[in-house]
């Protein structure tokens, strides 16, 4: 089981520079676990680029059809009270922001506080060192 952060799903569902490394990490390992919220963050992610004129209109309908599979299948941590207590701890202990602090919250959650041997796929910096602290084996963060 691996935790994904939503900056790791968007280049599996828009191409991104770093979108055949997610790949190969998602085929070793297609069984996702994800935040509730983390639909919400790739679909900012992907109006992001449509309004930068990245990706053009059809790009933006296989965008979403991607990501109604990847979301038809992963499992979604919604216990809105736990992952808030532990994300409030976490913003007294990092310096994350606050998605990013429900993000990793809700990966603590996912694994009722034990992420010993618990991969965290991220492609922020910040979070994977924060997610790495909390004992996550983080996966995918490239250096600066």
């Amino acid at each position: 089981m691996r935790f994904w952060e939503s900056s790791a799903i968007l280049p599996l569902v828009v191409h991104e520079p770093s979108s055949r490394m997610v790949q190969q990490e998602y085929a070793a390992d297609p069984a996702l676990v994800v935040w509730c919220l983390t639909p919400v963050e790739v679909w900012s992610g992907v109006f992001r680029k449509r309004r930068e004129r990245v990706l053009e209109t059809p790009m933006v309908r296989e965008a979403r059809q991607r990501l109604d599979r990847l979301a038809a299948d992963w499992l979604e941590i919604d216990d809105l009270r736990a992952v808030g207590a532990r994300a409030r701890r976490l913003l007294e202990t990092h310096a994350l922001r606050a998605a990013d602090a429900l993000q990793l919250a809700a990966a603590l959650v996912s694994v009722r506080d034990l992420p010993a041997g618990v991969d965290f796929v991220t492609l922020d910096q910040r979070l994977g060192d924060a997610a790495e602290r909390e004992g996550f084996a983080v996966i995918g963060v490239s250096p600066p």
